[in-house]
């Protein structure tokens, strides 16, 4: 005659600790904005981009045609052999220097114009019309009739870069001013403080937190106008390369460039959220 098997013995029960840890780990991975250990981010990150390269691999394999799909060794390797015999690190070089110098360009002339905007109604009035008109003209629409102005000659690059990010940057840091709460303005007033006491104790400390995010990511913009503007017209630089490599059917040159392109935009980020983190401790951010 069989024995009936207790309950207990046949699926042993979750112990009160286990199911308090199960608890924990929900509340700490799916509350939202809850912030979760840096170890696991950092585990995260790594696999995303093994998720990434393993599909890759996989279509790779599958469609088994270097030309429309090389593999990532493929892609390593012309990366290599680029920098090696092909003077890459020169184009990288070319497009970082038309990077920096149209985007810093663009941000002196666009953080003043934007806090004025934000502040003042007559300065508002006057600039956001034409500028919200030129922000949806697409800055590559401009590239022929630059060449016709200014020709082939750095001046063009910088000025494409220029187009693409200051109508923006001006409307994104005037909407930062223009949200510093007046509650915030009035006390100071309230204190005794001058309107330039305000102004500089106040009101710049309270939008340039939100100026420096706005500039982290024109910057990535700023990428694509140039790429744009150097596959068009230019000697040197990552764009050009990528066209001469698209002549030859090197698509393993071609992802190779794009990849350093994403490469030099991950640092460049970094970068300016490195700045954030040192320059306003006090802000609470969301982890980059």
């Amino acid at each position: 005659m069989s024995q009936r098997v207790p309950a207990a013995q046949a699926a042993p029960a979750v112990s009160a600790p286990q199911q308090r840890r199960r608890r924990g780990l929900l509340r700490i991975y799916l509350t939202p904005k809850q912030a979760i250990p840096g170890r696991a981010r950092l585990t995260l990150g790594i696999g995303s981009f093994v998720v990434i390269l393993a599909a890759w691999q996989v279509a790779s394999v599958i469609i088994s045609n270097p030309l429309f799909v090389p593999s990532p060794v493929q892609v390593w390797r012309a990366w290599v052999d680029a920098i090696q015999h092909r003077h890459f690190l020169d184009d990288v070089a070319w497009s970082a220097f038309r990077i920096i110098a149209g985007f810093l360009i663009a941000a002196v002339m666009a953080v003043p114009l934007g806090l004025l905007m934000g502040s003042f109604e007559v300065v508002r009035a006057f600039f956001q019309p034409p500028i919200n008109f030129i922000r949806y003209m697409p800055a590559s629409a401009f590239i022929p009739l630059l060449l016709l102005l200014i020709g082939l000659g750095e001046n063009e690059k910088l000025m494409i870069i220029w187009i693409g990010v200051f109508f923006q940057l001006v409307l994104m840091v005037m909407d930062i001013a223009h949200r510093v709460p007046d509650e915030m303005l009035n006390v100071a007033y309230t204190l005794g403080a001058s309107r330039w006491t305000v102004f500089y104790k106040v009101f710049l400390p309270a939008t340039f937190p939100e100026v420096v995010d706005a500039l982290r990511i024109t910057m990535g913009w700023a990428w694509t106008y140039l790429i744009v503007a150097e596959i068009v017209a230019a000697e040197r630089g990552i764009g050009s390369f990528i066209l001469i490599s698209e002549r030859f059917l090197r698509s393993d040159r071609i992802i190779a460039a794009i990849i350093t392109i994403g490469l030099l935009g991950l640092i460049t980020d970094y970068a300016i959220a490195a700045i954030h983190r040192a320059a306003f401790p006090y802000v609470e951010k969301v982890h980059r």
